[in-house]
C-alpha cells in the first residue's frame, strides 16, 4: 500500500507551532504554561459549548472608554453591551472602587487594558470577577513583559491578548494572539480561528480523535467526516509560518527589548521631574513593574501651555506623539448609535481625552533623540512660563 501522501503547509505549520507551544511561556512566565493561538478572543465565550456561562446577545461586559477601539469592538460585535467605568489618574486602568457600583445581573464578564503597559489594579479586579463568577479577558497588547505582584500580567484572566503589530514589545508584521491556561477554551478559541470547525487535529494530521468518521453532530448524517463539522461561526485567523519565524526572531530579544524600554522612561521621567508644577508623570502601578509601551503626560489645567499646543510644537520637530488612543470612545462617531451603559460620569475619562499624551519609549530610540525630545519640550515650556510672567 501507498505512503500517505502529505503536502507542507506554509500555514499553521511547525514554525507556528515552535512559537504557539515551545515559547508560549516565555511571553507570559516559565511556570505558567499557556496555550497561544490567533485572535478570537471575546467570541469564544460566546460558544454553546459553554453552555450557562455562554455569553448572549445583550450580557453585559464592563470595561473602560479611555482606551483603544479593539478592546471594546468585540462586546459589540459580538450582540453584547459594554458597561463602561472611569478610569484613574494614577496609571490610567479602570478605577477598581467603582466596579460594584457597575455590576448587574446582567454583568457576564470583564474585558480591560493595561494602559500603555502599566498594569490596572489586578488585585481588586480578580476579586470582583471571583465574587459575581464573570470571565475576565486581560488585553496585554501594549503590556508584554509587565509584572504584577510577582506574575506576568495575562497570567490573571480566562483569556489574554497579546498583540503583534509593528509598534509593539514584539512583531510579526501584523496580527496577535489569545493565551489560556484552560484546554476547554483552547480548543474553542482554536474553532473560532479556523473556519468554527468543530475537528481539532493540527495541520497535516487526521484522526486525531479516533473517530473521525463516526460522530453525530445535530441534522448531519452520522459519520460525516468531522474535519468538515462546524460548531461556531468562525474566521479564518491562522498564523503563517512566515510570520511565526519572524516571531521566534524577535522572542530571542524579547528581554533586551524591554530593558530598553524600561531605561528610555526611567530617562525621560528623570529629565521631565522637573517641570513636574505643569505636566504629572507616570508612575508604576502599586506593586507593579511595568513594561512600558509608552510614556503618558498629563499636562495640568493651570498650565500656561495646553496639550494640544505642545503635540503640535513637537510635530513641528519631526516629534511624533500619541493621544490617549480613542480618549473617550463614547464620544467618538462610531460608538454614537451602539447601546452602552455608563457608570457616573466618567470626568477622568474627559480629562484623558482633553489632557493627555504620550511619547513612545520603542528601544529603537537612541539618547541623543530623546534628549532632543527633551529639549524641545523644555524649550516650549520655558518660552511659555516667560510669557506668562513677562
Amino acid at each position: 500500500m501507498p505512503g500517505r501522501l502529505v503536502y507542507h503547509w506554509p500555514v499553521c505549520g511547525t514554525v507556528r507551532k515552535g512559537i504557539c507551544q515551545d515559547h508560549a511561556p516565555t511571553l507570559l512566565h516559565p511556570h505558567q504554561f499557556r496555550f497561544i493561538g490567533q485572535p478570537a478572543d471575546l467570541s469564544a465565550l460566546t460558544s454553546l459549548q459553554l453552555e450557562e456561562r455562554q455569553l448572549k446577545p445583550g450580557d453585559e461586559v464592563i470595561t473602560v472608554a479611555a482606551g483603544f477601539p479593539t478592546t471594546i469592538n468585540p462586546i459589540i460585535q459580538n450582540g453584547l453591551v459594554p458597561v463602561f467605568v472611569d478610569v484613574n489618574l494614577d496609571d490610567y486602568g479602570i478605577d477598581a472602587d467603582q466596579l460594584e457600583d457597575s455590576w448587574s445581573p446582567k454583568v457576564k464578564a470583564v474585558m480591560l487594558a493595561h494602559t500603555l503597559g502599566n498594569p490596572f489594579n489586578l488585585e481588586k479586579v480578580t476579586k470582583f470577577v471571583k465574587k459575581h463568577n464573570l470571565w475576565f479577558i486581560e488585553d496585554c497588547c501594549d503590556a508584554v513583559g509587565s509584572i504584577y505582584d510577582g506574575k506576568m500580567v495575562g497570567t490573571f484572566g480566562d483569556l489574554a491578548t497579546i498583540s503583534f503589530y509593528p509598534a509593539h514589545h514584539i512583531t510579526m508584521g501584523e496580527g496577535g494572539a489569545v493565551l489560556t491556561s484552560s484546554p476547554k477554551l483552547k480548543k474553542i478559541v482554536e474553532s473560532f480561528r479556523d473556519w468554527g470547525r468543530d475537528c481539532w487535529c493540527a495541520t497535516g494530521k487526521a484522526n486525531t480523535c479516533d473517530k473521525r468518521f463516526d460522530w453525530q453532530f445535530a441534522d448531519l448524517p452520522h459519520g460525516y467526516d468531522h474535519k468538515y463539522i462546524y460548531s461556531h461561526i468562525g474566521y479564518n485567523l491562522k498564523l503563517t509560518d512566515m510570520q511565526a519565524a519572524i516571531g521566534l526572531a524577535q522572542l530571542k530579544k524579547l528581554d533586551r527589548l524591554i530593558y530598553k524600554r524600561k531605561e528610555n522612561y526611567r530617562y525621560l521621567y528623570e529629565n521631565f521631574q522637573k517641570f513636574s508644577n505643569i505636566l504629572v508623570l507616570p508612575e508604576p502601578a502599586r506593586n507593579s513593574d511595568p513594561s512600558w509601551f509608552g510614556f503618558p503626560i498629563r499636562v495640568k489645567e493651570e498650565s500656561s501651555v495646553q496639550r494640544d499646543e505642545m503635540v503640535q510644537y513637537l510635530s513641528q520637530r519631526n516629534i511624533d506623539t500619541r493621544l490617549l488612543f480613542g480618549g473617550n470612545l463614547m464620544k467618538q462617531p462610531a460608538y454614537k448609535n451602539t447601546t452602552f451603559r455608563k457608570v457616573g460620569n466618567c470626568t477622568n475619562t474627559d480629562t484623558v481625552m482633553s489632557q493627555v499624551f504620550w511619547l513612545g519609549v520603542t528601544p529603537l530610540l537612541s539618547e541623543r533623540q530623546l534628549s532632543y525630545v527633551i529639549a524641545s519640550l523644555s524649550e516650549l515650556i520655558t518660552q511659555a512660563c516667560e510669557l506668562k510672567t513677562a
